[in-house]
């Protein structure tokens, strides 16, 4: 039995053994080991606020991002406005300008038109006074060749300008 039970002096050599390696291992090992993990603590947490710091750098980026998109977007359709707007007044312009050279050349047509209508009676009138003069002329010819009928013309254009 005395191999499987230890003895007491194997019992206290190992304990003092056991106590210089833990003196030892808290001297040399442990302070080192304990400063390693705190600086390594200390460089996670560093690390997560520099992200932390970044995330709201981003985040305030992003939203100065969009604000700078709103205001192009802004000034987009300022623009598109104002040519849409020089659009439409350049077509009213022209528009207007069509309108009133259409209404000149009405005007002008009119006035051609009433200045020739006007020729054309005053044509008229001269081709029919002088068809009417050629028509008297032979009705007169023919009737004043005889000298009664000449006598009783006289008299009727008499008779007609008294009454008239």
């Amino acid at each position: 039995m005395e191999l499987v039970t230890p003895g007491i002096g194997l019992i206290f050599w190992q304990t003092v053994t056991f106590i210089i390696v833990l003196f030892l291992l808290s001297k040399f090992a442990w302070k080192p080991i304990m400063n390693a993990l705190h600086e390594r603590e200390t460089s996670i947490e560093n690390a997560l606020s520099a992200a932390e710091k970044a995330k709201l750098e981003m985040q305030g980026l992003k939203a100065e991002n969009e604000k700078l998109l709103a205001e192009a977007r802004m000034e987009r359709d300022k623009i598109l406005k104002e040519a849409s707007d020089a659009g439409n007044a350049l077509v009213e312009t022209a528009r207007q300008k069509a309108n009133e050279e259409g209404s000149r050349m009405i005007a002008q047509a009119r006035e051609s038109i009433e200045n020739e209508k006007r020729a054309a009676i005053t044509e008229v009138k001269n081709m029919a006074a002088a068809l009417s003069v050629d028509i008297a002329e032979r009705i007169l010819r023919k009737e004043l060749s005889n000298p009664q009928a000449q006598q009783e013309l006289a008299k009727d254009y008499i008779n007609e300008v008294t009454l008239n």
